[in-house]
């Protein structure tokens, strides 16, 4: 098993809310949230940079997807055009994508929801991206994404409660140290259910 996939296999098993104690840069502003429930992503970024409602931008970063991606895409404030809906979503899925992620808004959501591929947004639109290329728009670039730089092969990490972008040395700096915080914590929420004194499972004292 190669460092990647050993590190993928430790990501898939640790709490994201648990590298928070561990790290301070890469969380996404908690504006762009999950539109499905119970869910949690592991993959790699592959970017789209998206201006205009450039639809052909989005189609085109479709095709260039690859499994276990995790399309990310940063419409530039634009928070009024989805670019991503029930076509989309079927596309990524087809060509294995982990999830979507949209620092902007979606639309479908119903069948979304019904379709299961995590999805992050800042929320839904009637109002959608249009049939035209603009030569602003780009994929496989730097981007932003809820105030995180997000660059092509990052991995993005994802559940109800949030969204982490980061790199491989990042991840690889935290991932032991946090797993067993997470092994450690059910013992803890033992003692305290058991009536033991908080500040000595807490260790204050």
């Amino acid at each position: 098993m190669t460092a990647d996939h050993q590190l993928q296999a430790k990501l898939e098993q640790v709490s994201f809310a648990t590298l928070g104690h561990f790290l301070e840069e890469g969380f996404v502003r908690h504006e762009v949230r999950a539109q499905l429930s119970g869910i949690k992503v592991v993959g790699r970024a592959h970017t789209l940079r998206v201006a205009n409602a450039d639809a052909f931008a989005v189609n085109q970063a479709l095709v260039a997807l690859r499994p276990g991606d995790v399309l990310v895409i940063d419409m530039q404030g634009d928070h009024h055009h989805a670019c991503v809906g029930t076509v989309t979503a079927c596309a990524a899925t087809a060509q294995g994508a982990r999830a979507i992620v949209v620092d902007g808004v979606i639309t479908d959501i119903v069948e979304l929801r019904e379709a299961g591929l995590p999805v992050f947004a800042r929320g839904t639109s009637l109002l959608t991206t249009k049939l035209r290329s603009d030569p602003g728009s780009a994929h496989g670039v730097v981007i932003d994404c809820g105030g995180v730089q997000v660059k092509p092969g990052d991995w993005v990490l994802g559940d109800d409660n949030g969204l982490l972008v980061a790199s491989t040395e990042a991840l690889q700096a935290v991932i032991d140290i946090a797993l067993a915080s997470d092994a450690a914590e059910p013992q803890s929420l033992q003692r305290m259910r058991a009536g033991e004194a908080i500040a000595e499972v807490l260790r204050l004292s």
